[in-house]
């Protein structure tokens, strides 16, 4: 805007008219009444396409990087934690074992039991980091069950709170979180108690 400075005075000399700038609280960028959704970490899904994973088991090739980078939460012997890349609600993991099985019937007695333990310990860190209300635990055992990476065992732990319900997956296929998943990973792991000796 020639001859208008930044706080609206004309500043070409001519004194005959005032200039006026328009009240900014409507404009985009400045605070009002709707809310933004920010998933940024949605993009590797975005770019990846519909088969991000195609070629290599995810959860095999979690344990050989590091933890931010996997979003591995927790660590045991036989099964390990992390975060779901696209959760359901925030604190939304999975517990895995390191072997390479489809299904809960081919897990060892000693697999099974790390998994149970760590389900537990995955249930106690989200109550004292997230405050929820409750939780969705469930493994879906196949593709035709609903499994989205069906040759390779995991249980979901999802926690619930009393208010997380509303139009948005329904309407508009959108499911709001609240945190990013390195955000929500660091402060799992940081509450995670240290395995004793």
């Amino acid at each position: 805007m020639d001859g208008v400075s930044r706080d609206g005075v004309n500043t070409d000399g001519d004194s005959s008219s005032e200039v006026i700038l328009e009240d900014p609280s409507h404009l985009a960028g400045v605070p009002d009444e709707f809310q933004r959704l920010w998933t940024p970490h949605r993009m590797v899904y975005i770019q990846g396409g519909p088969q991000p994973h195609k070629d290599q088991c995810p959860f095999c090739l979690a344990p050989s990087l590091s933890d931010e980078e996997s979003l591995i939460v927790a660590r045991g012997t036989h099964a390990f934690v992390l975060l779901n890349l696209f959760p359901y609600n925030s604190g939304h993991v999975l517990i895995c074992p390191y072997r390479h099985i489809g299904t809960y019937d081919l897990a060892t007695a000693e697999e099974v039991a790390e998994i149970g333990a760590l389900t537990q310990t995955a249930m106690r860190v989200l109550r004292a980091v997230s405050r929820n209300d409750g939780f969705n635990l469930g493994m879906n055992q196949g593709e035709v069950a609903g499994a989205g990476i069906a040759e390779h065992l995991h249980q979901h732990v999802v926690p619930r709170w009393a208010q997380d319900a509303n139009f948005l997956p329904i309407i508009a296929k959108t499911k709001a979180l609240p945190q990013l998943l390195g955000d929500v990973r660091a402060s799992l792991a940081a509450a995670w108690p240290t395995p004793e000796a």
